[in-house]
């Protein structure tokens, strides 16, 4: 017989910081390259990527920008690409974006 835990399996290979829902500005382009900026809320940031929640769904492998503190001078830019977008039971949407090397 084997032991089953409730314990989630962590597979994340990177330490993650809860970001405690700060807000950031958001950069992409669709298809047609239409280009969409938002002011969301970021959720958890680690040196793989962030998880952010949009009031808009963001398409699987679309290259993102992220810019944190966009209105100081100091402001940092991050890019990657959307791995993952899913809507939930609020009608927003769990954005999961791996950074760029």
């Amino acid at each position: 017989m084997t032991e089953q835990s409730d314990t989630p399996i962590e597979r994340r290979q990177s330490f993650r910081l809860d970001m405690e829902k700060e807000l950031v500005n958001i950069q992409w382009q669709d298809d047609s390259g239409t280009e969409f900026n938002k002011t969301i809320a970021c959720l958890d940031f680690s040196r793989g990527g962030l998880k952010l929640d949009c009031d808009q769904e963001i398409p699987v492998n679309v290259q993102a920008t992220v810019i944190f503190k966009a209105a100081a001078p100091q402001s940092q830019k991050l890019t990657g690409q959307v791995v993952r977008c899913l809507k939930q039971d609020s009608g927003w949407y769990e954005i999961a974006l791996r950074l760029d090397d």
